[in-house]
């Protein structure tokens, strides 16, 4: 089957072959650890974690990485103002180390609430210091940096093809358009690969800059003295993933703002020290509002998992919420639109409850194909992979599997296709995560002795007996439908 993504790089939807056959290289930019996540945040790695599965269900081994920022993201994308670490820390009264393990394992947990596929490798960005140091070096030698008072710089005119990317217009971009402007940059687009520590302060997070990287050294009356500093934000990506993955990757994925500016520099740093294309695919999500606003702080709109928990929400609510919309359109987040959410995935599972009611006789599910009366749902399983095969199209997928449990809601029990059922339930649950399976147990047997006894009750028009008996299922969570081929079973919403 085809599988075609829009890439950024081209900007145009393209059929994707990766330089391996069945083997795929992915980065996936990751967390800056130095606070809890919230709903923007999150809607990015549900989004990434459906190309991962899309992508397995593709047959394709998929080889990924996917950073920890635990050092050098700045409160901007700016080369200036504090580490967020360091922010984080002076606001908890921690130190940056703490701040980052803390909201580290909170990332860490939360994914895997919301079934989040493990990357292969989850790289924090203080364990690869000796790397980084070793791609400015690289870079140094080839004639890329210099050195001002702050830190050594990648100089973006030794770099033809730097706007290329992003699409930017040199001659015209303004000092401080993108990022602050600082007077002792040669360019205006010019960017920290490794920040000195200011004289007379000292960092949580901080190594000794080797001398090979400096172009003159800090003299005090004793001599040289050692130059304390920390990785660039950019050049931290760059650095793992080259390391991990290689040269060349086959996607790498992100948000939109990092087009011109982030993903921009780690093309350039990295392109420029190996003289290869640094990926071929680029994914971009866009960005996720709430309430039509941009999510801040200040707002008190950067709701967490845990906000939408203590409101009655699931992870799972959460992630179907994300689904409904294109990871390449804008989203708007509202407790409206989540409960919709709620109630989709609710209805979900007791279509995936069926399978506990319902007994296939013949040994070839498929021969059912020819019965007009059957519902068939194998093909949905198929359109499904189609769907997603198409640049992840999941208000589409998400269509096809309303349509297809719309047509058992009126369907005999003996009419449903429990293999197809299964198929489609785990095709669901394996590209988009929703755990249909796993969340809609089968009923105790007990529950089930009541049914029938409630259906006896029914068949002897002993209405008191049946209403008591429905009263009693329903203090179990169990809500009874009456069909024309019986009784069916569901869970309270």
């Amino acid at each position: 089957m085809t599988f075609k993504l829009h890439n950024t790089l081209t900007g145009k939807l393209e059929e994707f072959v990766s330089l391996e056959p069945n083997q795929v290289s992915l980065y996936t930019c990751g967390p800056t650890v130095y606070d809890y996540l919230h709903v923007g945040n999150w809607a990015a790695y549900i989004y990434w974690d459906t190309l991962v599965r899309v992508l397995m269900a593709n047959d394709y081994t998929v080889n990924r990485v996917m950073n920890i920022t635990d050092v050098g993201h700045l409160v901007s994308d700016a080369d200036e103002g504090e580490d967020k670490l360091e922010k984080g820390a002076k606001r908890e009264g921690k130190t940056a180390w703490e701040v980052a393990d803390f909201y580290t394992k909170d990332f860490l947990n939360n994914s895997d609430r919301l079934g989040l596929v493990t990357p292969q490798h989850i790289a924090k960005a203080t364990d690869f210091i000796s790397q980084q140091l070793d791609l400015v070096r690289t870079l140094k030698e080839k004639g890329y940096t210099y050195q001002i008072d702050d830190g050594v710089y990648f100089d973006t005119s030794k770099f033809p093809t730097y706007a290329d990317f992003a699409h930017l217009n040199l001659e015209s971009l303004q000092a401080g358009a993108r990022v602050k402007f600082n007077p002792q940059k040669r360019h205006p687009s010019d960017f920290a690969l490794w920040k000195f520590t200011p004289e007379g302060e000292e960092r949580d997070m901080e190594w000794q800059t080797p001398g090979d990287l400096l172009e003159e050294q800090r003299v005090a009356a004793s001599g040289a003295v050692p130059i304390m500093g920390f990785p660039g934000w950019h050049l931290e990506c760059s650095a793992m993933a080259m390391s991990l993955l290689g040269e060349t990757l086959d996607i790498h994925t992100g948000g939109i703002d990092h087009i011109p500016v982030h993903h921009t520099n780690e093309i350039a740093e990295s392109e420029a020290a190996t003289g290869k294309r640094f990926s071929n695919y680029w994914l971009h999500n866009n960005h996720l509002k709430a309430d039509g606003t941009k999510i801040s702080k200040s707002l008190g709109n950067g709701y967490t998992l845990d906000d939408l928990e203590k409101k009655g929400f699931t992870p799972h609510d959460y992630r179907l919420f994300v689904l409904q919309s294109h990871y390449r359109t804008e989203g708007n987040f509202t407790f409206d639109n989540l409960t919709a959410a709620k109630n989709r995935l609710h209805n979900w599972r007791n279509n995936a409850a069926l399978r506990h009611q319902i007994h296939d006789t013949l040994t070839d599910d498929r021969d059912r194909e020819a019965d007009n009366k059957a519902v068939s749902l194998y093909a949905t399983s198929q359109a499904l992979l189609e769907a997603l095969g198409n640049d992840l199209n999941t208000p589409e997928a998400l269509m096809l599997i309303d349509d297809a449990f719309s047509r058992l809601l009126g369907a005999k029990l003996e009419n449903i296709h429990r293999h197809a059922l299964v198929e489609l339930l785990e095709t669901i649950d394996n590209t988009l995560g929703l755990q249909l399976i796993d969340s809609s147990d089968d009923i105790s047997d007990d529950s089930k002795r009541l049914i029938v006894q409630r259906t006896n009750a029914r068949n002897n028009k002993d209405w008191s007996q049946s209403d008591a008996l429905r009263d009693e299922l329903l203090g179990q969570g169990i809500v009874i439908r009456d069909t024309l081929s019986g009784s069916v079973w569901e869970y309270v919403a």
